[in-house]
């Protein structure tokens, strides 16, 4: 049984978000970058060593998953990276006063189905703060009844799903895990949904 604060846990997930930072290392440099629900912070950590500007961020009800992301980021000697306590669907002064940002990164955030409207309340938040940001996300998917179609919908959300194949995350040894069974893992990338004639 995994501990309930389970972003103490390097997901495959994680992994191949990782891989997709690594493809796309070139642009980067100078980006404004925020990890929601980081955890252990691999894609984050991932995109400021690539030169990106980042914050991390976890629920604030999670301490020692923000200790967590503390600890990566001195173990990878990026001590200026700030770490957050960002809880989904709740307004607090941290999320208002966030600096501007052009990428929102989140590695199987969508884990429990009780949690994907409020992930993407905060979400849908950010993104009209900074209307040409993106959030590049991988999930795991762990049952065919899941959706967050009527979601994005209700949200004024559009996603662009994005083949594994095209940035070389499509190996099986990437995503592997000491967890039982296989990991279907899949990735999209979620921004507003601009109105006809916008």
């Amino acid at each position: 049984v995994l501990d309930s604060q389970y972003g103490t846990y390097v997901w495959p997930c994680a992994v191949v978000l990782a891989q997709y930072l690594w493809a796309h290392r070139r642009s980067l440099p100078g980006k404004r970058v925020l990890e929601i629900g980081a955890g252990v912070s691999l894609p984050g950590v991932v995109a400021a060593r690539c030169g990106a500007q980042v914050i991390l961020s976890d629920s604030e009800e999670l301490p020692r998953c923000l200790q967590s992301c503390r600890s990566t980021c001195l173990m990878n000697r990026l001590p200026h990276v700030p770490v957050l306590g960002l809880t989904w669907g709740r307004v607090s002064p941290d999320l208002l006063s966030l600096a501007p940002i052009d990428i929102i990164l989140g590695s199987d955030v969508f884990f429990d189905p009780k949690d994907f409207e409020d992930i993407l309340t905060t979400i849908y938040f950010l993104l009209e703060k900074n209307p040409h940001a993106q959030f590049w996300t991988t999930y795991q998917v762990r049952s065919a009844d899941w959706s967050i179609e009527a979601l994005l919908y209700k949200w004024n959300l559009k996603s662009t799903h994005v083949p594994l194949h095209s940035f070389g995350a499509d190996k099986e040894h990437l995503a592997s895990s000491s967890m039982p069974g296989r990991h279907t893992i899949e990735m999209m990338i979620i921004s507003l949904a601009h109105s006809e004639g916008t």
